[in-house]
């Protein structure tokens, strides 16, 4: 049975999931994402707890700038992705793209600072096998940044195709990668 959403009409009946906002398909890549990432993570933290001397060590050869740059990078393209929901309920395509736009190039950025911090570490030949903390570094933060770039693509989707419903469910994804950060720069980054 459809139903009927003021925003973008008929829509289908996907039973519990159909109360989310957006395509529900979207929340179940979300929620399976967020599975691999938190798998990873607790990982880290047994990894952590088995090397601990290791791990500070490693630590120390993180620029912890470039981290809380990144952070405020995506922190603010969220804002961004939250503004683009806020102009397509309005039907004000213009705002929407260009909120969409600047998510976009924040996202650039990001993956332009993790780069310059990617060159750094090979520069001195650290690698994904220096340590158990790098492997994890690298693991974490490129299937990340692999995020990053398919939720750039997505947004740029959603602001060529931008429905109510189409910038709900890029930005949702958008959100979630944003989440995935807020965790791994402490836990990569901060955490002793």
């Amino acid at each position: 049975m459809a139903t009927e959403t003021e925003q973008d009409g008929p829509q289908e009946d996907w039973g519990p999931l159909s109360g989310l906002s957006g395509n529900p398909i979207m929340w179940v890549l979300i929620a399976s994402e967020l599975v691999v990432f938190g798998a990873i993570f607790i990982s880290f933290g047994f990894a952590r707890l088995s090397e601990p001397q290791v791990f500070a060590e490693a630590q120390d050869h993180l620029n912890r700038l470039a981290g809380a740059i990144n952070t405020m990078v995506l922190l603010t393209s969220g804002l961004f992705a939250a503004l683009a929901v806020h102009f397509q309920s309005r039907d004000d395509t213009l705002k929407t793209r260009l909120a969409i736009a600047a998510a976009i190039a924040l996202g650039a950025v990001f993956l332009g600072v993790k780069f310059v911090e990617y060159a750094d570490k090979f520069e001195q030949g650290i690698s994904t096998e220096t340590n158990t903390f790098f492997m994890f570094y690298y693991l974490a933060t490129a299937f990340h940044a692999m995020h990053v770039v398919f939720g750039m693509v997505l947004l740029v989707i959603v602001g060529w195709k931008n429905s109510f419903e189409n910038v709900v469910t890029g930005t949702a994804f958008w959100h979630m990668v944003d989440l995935i950060w807020v965790i791994l720069f402490p836990l990569i980054y901060l955490m002793r």
